[in-house]
């Protein structure tokens, strides 16, 4: 195991807020791209486009 000494709270810390805030930036545009993926292809479908 790797010693950390008396700063492992604080680094622990920030690598678990870092992988957190990583998986939500990735979740965040998966999302979002699935959202604009259905609107294209909606507006699409308006406008008579068989894609």
């Amino acid at each position: 195991m790797v010693e950390l000494g008396k700063y492992a709270g604080t680094v622990l810390g920030a690598y678990g807020v870092t992988i957190a805030l990583l998986l939500a930036l990735v979740w965040v545009t998966l999302r979002r791209g699935a959202e604009m993926r259905r609107r294209l292809e909606a507006q699409e479908k308006r406008m008579g486009r068989n894609g």
